[in-house]
């Protein structure tokens, strides 16, 4: 059966964006770049939630003709030809997405990871994550804490329906600022 990886930056106070929305705070160095590209190479499908899913396409289709930063440069290609499914109610669906998954959560999202094939990467987000969280359906968390405190925002976590216990499954210090450590579940 496939993996679903969460990816996510946070910040030390357990933030994944600031109070106003800004997610100007994370700094893509050689390090961080080499962990997301080794993330990236067992993965065949993209999944997001609304929200970042919007974000994502607002930049990456076009991103490495706006940016000559090296991570850009490699992920870009890797992004526009991957499979992208957006897990939403409301979003019909647009030139780069693939798949909609618009009801039954659980189980279409399971179904998802019984089909054959790599890795699921779910990337960024707290609404979705927590779902999915909730329902058993994340393998791996991969959390890169970056050292900045953001003094509020969307929580890493959010809203929690009771406790989430982890096994740390290997940490590393990234570009000589960043923590990203491993994580799945206990048990």
């Amino acid at each position: 059966m496939r993996k679903i990886i969460y990816w996510v930056h946070s910040s030390v106070d357990g933030f994944i964006d600031g109070p106003g929305g800004e997610f100007d705070w994370p700094r893509m160095g050689q390090g961080l770049s080499a962990y997301s590209e080794g993330l990236n190479v067992h993965v065949d499908t993209l999944l997001y939630g609304r929200p970042v899913w919007q974000m994502m396409a607002g930049f990456w289709p076009k991103a490495d003709e706006v940016s000559d930063h090296p991570h850009t440069a490699k992920f870009a290609p890797f992004w526009r030809a991957t499979p992208k499914v957006v897990c939403s109610r409301t979003f019909e669906g647009d030139d780069w997405t693939s798949r909609v998954i618009r009801d039954d959560l659980p189980g279409q999202v399971g179904a998802l990871k019984a089909e054959p094939g790599g890795d699921i990467l779910l990337t960024g987000g707290s609404g979705l994550a927590a779902a999915l969280t909730a329902h058993g359906l994340i393998d791996e968390y991969h959390i890169a804490v970056h050292p900045v405190v953001l003094g509020g925002g969307r929580p890493l976590f959010a809203e929690p329906k009771g406790r989430l216990n982890l096994v740390a499954d290997g940490s590393q210090v990234v570009d000589e600022q960043v923590v990203v450590t491993r994580y799945r579940l206990a048990g």
